[in-house]
This record gives C-alpha cells, structure tokens and sequence, in this order.
C-alpha cells in the first residue's frame, strides 16, 4: 500500500511539474488538476521573478517561461525554503540545463549577481553596535569588516546590464564589485579595482593583523613601494568605513 501511495506521489509530482510529458494520475478532475498546475508553478516563478527582476526584464516572455518551467520540471532543489529558491535557480543555471542558442551570454552572471543582493538583503546578520572603535585608526589598528559584504568578479559588467544595455562580448578584464549592507539596512554596490578588491581579501584572511601590516602584504604581492601604497590606501579604508564596509578598528591589542 506504501509504494502504491508513494508511485501515486511521484505521478502527480511528475504530471504537475510538466503535464504536457506526463499524464495526469487517473480519476482525479482535470478541474482540480488545474489549481495545482497553476498554483505550483506560479509560486515558483513569482519567487523567481521577484529575485531576478533584470534578468526577467531582458528575456522574451516566452523564454522565461521556457526557462521557469524547466527549472520547476528537471531541477532537484536541495531545500524545502522558499526563499532559497533563487540559490537553487542559480545552481540550475549554472548546472546549463535549460540553456537554449540565443541565450545572453551574461545570463548566468547577472543571475548571480542578482541572487547576491538578495542574500545581503535577506541575511540575519547584523552590524554590531558595541565591542570595536567606530573612530579607530584603520592602518596603525586592525580594521573590522562588516560581515554584510561580498566582493565579486565578473567577466560581464553585470551592475550595468539592462534593457538598453546588454552586451554582447565579455570584458578585456574582469570587473570587480563591491556588494554590502550598510546601517539603514540598503544593499549598494560599487566598483572597484583588483588591488582593493586584494586588500579587503587580506583583511578577511589575516583578522590578527593590522591595516598597516595588511597593506605590507599587498605591496609585497603588488611589488610596490609600501610608503606609498600605505597613503593610498588610508583613503580607500576611510571610504570603506564611511560605507558600513568597515565598522571600524578592533579591540585586540588595545
């Protein structure tokens, strides 16, 4: 009886995730059948659609709903969350299933673009108040990230893509964005070049170290005068804190 039930399960699954490919199980009203087809797959792409509005804007109505629909008919996502849909969709994008000739060929990357300002804007992570200096010197102190940034590379310049917008070969050099949260809880971004997007890299992976040391670090990888590379980079860290991208200087060693 079980794997009667769970064959049941499986059939109605399969007919509600394509009902052109798989038959409806027998004796249910094709008028019932039809909220859930309906019901299903409107959920999915309304989160979808909601999470990727720029790449929404930019494709045909008839490709997003090719693409939505197979994402909802072959994807397997990893978790019963409506708001990780949009991870599962990227992951699908990324998997090149449902991928058709004519496609953008920045689609993927403005996906996950999109997808991480969404994730900044929805995390539980929150900007301390307390426990760091807001005012410490950021090159003789070590400097305390925000945990509300992300630093990507494209090979596409994602945060411009639009309708008018839309190119067609990827760049010489990939672009570097700066993503963050900052205390009014809005999403920005900005752009930056390899060297800062470098030196906030170093600052996450050296926690115990001071900017000063930090910016030692990088003029040794950059093969550059560290006198100068300091002065320049008070100014960059100065913004970064301005941001909300640094929160400040720690407490360690005070």
């Amino acid at each position: 009886m079980k794997t009667d039930f769970q064959a049941l399960q499986r059939e109605f699954a399969g007919h509600l995730r394509n009902p052109d490919t798989h038959p409806a199980p027998p004796g249910i009203e094709d008028r019932r059948l039809d909220i859930y087809r309906s019901l299903f797959f409107n959920n999915v792409n309304g989160f979808i659609q909601q999470g990727f509005p720029v790449l929404h804007s930019i494709l045909d109505p008839d490709r997003w709903q090719r693409l939505v629909r197979a994402f909802f008919e072959h994807h397997s996502c990893k978790t019963p969350y409506f708001l990780e849909i949009p991870q599962e969709f990227v992951f699908f994008l990324a998997s090149g299933q449902g991928a058709e000739e004519g496609d953008p060929p920045f689609m993927l990357e403005l996906a996950h673009y999109e997808w991480m300002e969404l994730v900044l804007d929805a995390s539980t992570e929150t900007l301390p108040e307390i426990g760091f200096h807001p005012e410490g010197d950021l090159l003789r102190a070590i400097p305390e990230l925000s945990p509300l940034h992300a630093v990507l590379a494209y090979h596409f310049p994602v945060h411009l893509i639009c309708q008018e917008y839309q190119p067609e070969e990827a760049l010489p050099a990939p672009v570097w964005l700066l993503v963050y949260r900052n205390r009014e809880d809005k999403v920005r971004f900005m752009e930056i070049n390899a060297p800062t997007a470098r030196l906030l890299a170093l600052i996450e992976e050296h926690p115990a170290l001071t900017g000063r040391e930090v910016v030692s670090l990088l003029a040794r990888e950059m093969q550059f005068d560290e006198v100068q590379l300091s002065e320049f980079s008070r100014g960059i860290l100065q913004q970064m804190r301005e941001r909300d991208i640094l929160i400040g200087t720690s407490l360690k060693g005070c």
